[in-house]
């Protein structure tokens, strides 16, 4: 949940570099609370509570963007990757990949190695 909230924290930061856990977390935690918003709104059919699940969608994007290119710029790839995501089938797959993928050894073009740096608590 701490990574979650981090990346909450940074919901405008598109420099930097984000570790796999961090994003990963982040997209748990997102698929979690969508995923119980959908459902409460089909049971209940209230119309409000498909509004709150636009609302969340809306509010999630940016956060969901800026950890997203600080997990390409981990990889050592620019943020502009994540256009390649429209392409049907070969974009959200060489995306998946792009994620999963370790991160660069070292400090990088975006930043020092998060892997590297002591973790405050």
């Amino acid at each position: 949940m701490s990574w979650f909230i981090e990346a909450l924290k940074k919901y405008a930061v598109f420099n930097g570099r984000a570790r796999r856990k961090e994003y990963w977390n982040f997209a748990l935690f997102v698929g979690i609370i969508y995923v119980v918003l959908a459902i409460i709104a089909v049971a209940s059919k209230s119309s409000a509570l498909f509004v709150l699940l636009g609302i969340f969608y809306l509010g999630i994007l940016l956060p969901s963007l800026g950890v997203s290119v600080r997990r390409l710029h981990d990889t050592g790839r620019s943020g502009w990757w994540l256009l390649f995501g429209i392409v049907p089938l070969a974009g959200p797959i060489t995306l998946l990949v792009f994620t999963c993928s370790d991160s660069q050894p070292g400090p990088n073009q975006y930043g020092p190695n998060p892997k590297e740096i002591p973790a405050h608590v």
